[in-house]
């Protein structure tokens, strides 16, 4: 195995830092609430429009069953519901409360950079970003 150039082991420190920052304010934001990260992510999903449990999973790219602790407890604190899908009363949806509305709106407040990490960059700078990290990844 060769040894990273020294320019490779400042863009990989960097993208750990940014990633550390990211992890550390969702984890703050959740703490102000008494919530895991996991939880801010459903909630802030939820707060957009009711979903049922299976597209709400799918956003947060993990199982509908791995999600059913994360709803149970965010249920239990009053910030969501469950309620019948009013086209198919099979499926249930989930709701955020006034509470859970409430919540997400300082969350999303708190988590400032986590929202829009490249908000410093310019619409070319974004573009020549992602157009680099697209090389990385298919090479």
């Amino acid at each position: 195995m060769s040894a990273v150039d020294p320019l490779s082991a400042e863009v990989i420190t960097l993208f750990a830092s940014i990633t550390d920052r990211y992890t550390r304010e969702y984890e703050s934001a959740a703490a102000h609430h008494g919530l895991t990260p996991q939880q801010v992510k459903a909630l802030l999903v939820l707060a957009e429009a009711p979903l049922p449990m299976r597209r709400v999973a799918e956003r947060l790219g993990t199982e509908p069953s791995n999600l059913t602790s994360v709803v149970d407890r965010l249920q239990a604190r009053e910030l969501l519901e469950r309620q019948p899908d009013p086209s198919d009363r099979r499926i249930k949806l989930l709701v955020t409360t006034d509470a859970g509305k409430a919540a997400a709106k300082d969350l999303r407040e708190r988590l400032r950079f986590a929202s829009d990490p490249l908000a410093a960059l310019d619409p070319d700078q974004r573009h020549a970003l992602r157009d680099l990290l697209r090389l990385m990844i298919d090479s």
